[in-house]
């Protein structure tokens, strides 16, 4: 488990996250909501204090328990699965962070829950979504996240929970003299490694690897990004491509847990765009849910790259927000079906309006699943001028 030592550094560095996915730091008075597990109680004690010793507003609010989100599902009428709390949208609207916490204690509960009435929920959820994104546009709201270890997180990683914690301080650099200077040392590595690849502004990738043959068509107005603060740990370098340009076969030889649904062994054939196909060793039933959840699942949101020389995560987690940065000893490329994220658009994204955002190629939908492949991979890029360039190889970029 994490030491007293590991958690002040752990509340540091989130606090450190949340001040650089805005941009800037927090003033005093501003509000902060701070959402977390109950498993991830230590975390968000340690956190809450130093936010209260920054002058800021507090606002806790507690994930349920697994058996209080199976029943949610289970026994809740549609009314219910789609019922906002009075107050919602006007805490939505003024919030300046929130600070999200995960420590599952169970990855299977919701298994047996049908998944359309889990798709109901999250459409349900995403006008909600819609308020942060668009206070985010603005320059008005952050976020982040992050996780604490958990049994049942461990087992289902094939490890027991020292080992799995020991991944987690490793991974987040807990065990350095000052941690939150060894995430900003990383934060300009990274940064150099996106303004060369923005520099070079290349038109299409191919990604070559077992199995894999695909073409991205990153489309106009687009930039890479990277370590935004958003989520501890991040090391993956994305876009958000344009969706209708994406056309090949994609394979994920990483596990993936999903509301309770362990999907393994992915394969996606894209034509025009679209998934055409979609086949997976275990979980199949599942994917093709997920991916028929509304017309935008079914299309690409991002692409990322992680590069093994920042990741020290060398073992599969169990969990998407670790298993996407996965280091090892080829690094990492992952693909998400559904949402784009708008902050890979180069313009003003505060007149990034819907209509602007289907022109351009951006992916909307209330999915957003990232499948990671871990295999050796090589990506070239097509230059505007014709030529090609092998910019990722070996887990690393060409840089």
């Amino acid at each position: 488990m994490l030491t007293e030592k590991h958690l002040d550094a752990y509340a540091q560095v989130m606090i450190w996250a949340l001040d650089t996915a805005r941009g800037r730091k927090l003033r005093k008075g501003n509000i902060v909501l701070l959402q977390s597990d109950p498993a991830a109680s230590a975390l968000a004690e340690k956190i809450y204090a130093l936010l209260l010793g920054r002058s800021l507003q507090p606002v806790v609010r507690w994930n349920p328990t697994v058996r209080m989100e199976h029943d949610f599902y289970a026994l809740g009428e549609d009314k219910q699965l789609t019922f906002h709390p009075p107050g919602t949208k006007e805490l939505l609207g003024a919030v300046h962070g929130a600070i999200h916490l995960r420590a599952p204690e169970s990855l299977t509960h919701l298994r047996d829950i049908r998944p359309e009435r889990i798709s109901l929920a999250t459409l349900a959820r995403r006008p909600l979504r819609d308020i942060l994104d668009a206070r985010e546009q603005r320059g008005l709201f952050g976020w982040t996240l992050a996780m604490l270890p958990t049994l049942e997180m461990a087992q289902a990683a094939g490890m027991d929970l020292d080992a799995y914690s020991r991944q987690i301080v490793n991974a987040c650099y807990l065990n350095a003299d000052d941690a939150v200077a060894g995430w900003r040392e990383v934060f300009d590595a990274v940064g150099r490694i996106k303004r060369w690849l923005n520099k070079m502004n290349p038109k299409t990738l191919r990604v070559e690897s077992e199995g894999m043959d695909l073409e991205v068509s990153l489309g106009e107005q687009r930039k890479w990004v990277g370590l935004s603060g958003h989520n501890i740990p991040s090391f993956e370098i994305f876009l958000s491509p344009d969706w209708r340009g994406v056309r090949g076969v994609y394979v994920a030889d990483q596990p993936s847990y999903r509301n309770g649904n362990l999907v393994s062994g992915v394969r996606l054939e894209f034509a025009d765009g679209k998934v055409i196909s979609a086949q997976a060793e275990q979980g199949e039933a599942f994917l093709r849910s997920q991916v028929a959840m509304d017309e935008g699942a079914a299309q690409v949101g991002e692409f990322s790259l992680t590069d093994k020389r920042f990741s020290r995560i060398n073992a599969f987690m169990a969990n998407t927000l670790f298993d996407e940065n996965y280091g090892g000893e080829h690094g990492n490329c992952h693909l998400a079906l559904g949402s784009s994220y708008v902050e890979s658009f180069s313009g003003k994204v505060a007149d990034l309006d819907k209509r602007r955002k289907r022109g351009l190629g951006f992916n909307e939908s209330a999915l957003h699943w990232d499948l990671v492949n871990t295999n050796p991979k090589v990506v070239t890029a097509r230059l505007r001028s014709g030529k090609s360039r092998v910019i990722y190889e070996n887990g690393e970029f060409c840089c």
